[in-house]
């Protein structure tokens, strides 16, 4: 069976367009992972709602080494570094993440 996780990414609305540049220039690391099948970015179709991350794997192990390891952050290192400026700056952060996990039972 396919693991799959769905990141919930919502934006402050003036940071959408640079959330969606670090996904057109995305370092890739994702791609190099051992159990990695592919991802979609999902843009939410009303402004306010969550983009929705899917990355579809081979198994939740997989996914698991990917979080503990060092491409997974550099794969985000520009979007940490944009949340970390905003705090240091006592400014809200400009995104949040909340994630979830699923097993494909059907498709």
């Amino acid at each position: 069976m396919t693991f799959v996780t769905i990141n919930y990414i919502t934006c402050q609305p003036e940071f959408a367009e640079r959330f969606e540049y670090l996904f057109s220039t995305r370092a890739g690391e994702i791609d190099k992972m051992e159990g990695f099948k592919y991802m979609e970015v999902l843009r939410p179709a009303s402004e306010g709602k969550p983009y929705l991350i899917v990355s579809h794997w081979e198994a939740e192990e997989h996914f698991k080494a990917w979080t503990k390891s060092e491409a997974f952050l550099k794969g985000h290192r520009r979007g940490f570094e944009d949340i970390q400026k905003a705090k240091e700056e006592g400014r809200t952060p400009p995104m949040t993440s909340d994630f979830q996990t699923y097993t494909v039972i059907a498709t």
